[in-house]
């Protein structure tokens, strides 16, 4: 049975990324690390069929409909699915209204890509998240995300020890949201042990990056 107050608090955060749609690149960070990333991305050349999961307002999506063949961009929020579309104009990406913690995929692809996405998952969701991303995988197929452990003191409302985290919006409006501050090194620990091969690395600022696929053994 699922926490109510983990279910009350990513409401919250659904309803803080649909109300943040039309100032979101307003409050994007601007710290070194995010190049690198760029060139991550470029190398590891997510072709093929591609699920972008939380596409969020599109700031990848354009960058991985240049390398795959069909791309799927999944987001919980209208608002930002609509901010998405316009930022990308290609015939090729179809995207998808849903809440990544109910939705489950209709077919298997070859890459799974999320940006700014893992630290949104609550702790006692984690395991259950990476059961999704495996269930999208087809035999063979690889993950790539990118994301960041950047939390100001205004936000920790509950203090440093807590992934509750609370952002405000340009009127004044407030929403909770889950905000994980990952390392790296323990992440990577809490990935293989729940069987997946992935390198995580971080960058020259707040960023991390994680790419890799199932261990064999829990291919």
């Amino acid at each position: 049975m699922r926490d109510e107050g983990t279910e009350t608090l990513l409401a919250e955060q659904i309803d803080y990324y649909r109300a943040a749609a039309p100032e979101y690149f307003q409050g994007t960070l601007d710290f070194p690390g995010l190049d690198e990333f760029e060139r991550v991305l470029a190398e590891f050349a997510p072709s093929g069929d591609v699920l972008e999961l939380a596409c969020g307002p599109g700031t990848w999506t354009p960058e991985l409909a240049r390398h795959a063949n069909t791309l799927t961009a999944l987001d919980s929020s209208p608002e930002m699915l609509r901010v998405a579309r316009e930022r990308t104009n290609d015939e090729h990406v179809r995207f998808e209204l849903g809440d990544l913690f109910d939705w489950r995929p209709e077919r298997r692809y070859d890459v799974v890509f999320f940006g700014f996405w893992i630290s949104h998952v609550p702790l006692d969701r984690f395991a259950e998240f990476w059961e999704l991303v495996a269930d999208c995988l087809a035999p063979g197929g690889r993950v790539l995300f990118i994301d960041d452990a950047y939390r100001t003191a205004d936000e920790l409302i509950e203090g440093e020890e807590s992934s509750t985290i609370r952002r405000r919006l340009s009127d004044g409006t407030q929403h909770r949201a889950v905000k994980v501050p990952h390392e790296p090194g323990e992440l990577q620990e809490r990935l293989t042990r729940l069987g997946w091969d992935i390198e995580v690395r971080p960058t020259a600022g707040p960023f991390y990056w994680g790419r890799g696929k199932p261990a064999p053994s829990a291919a």
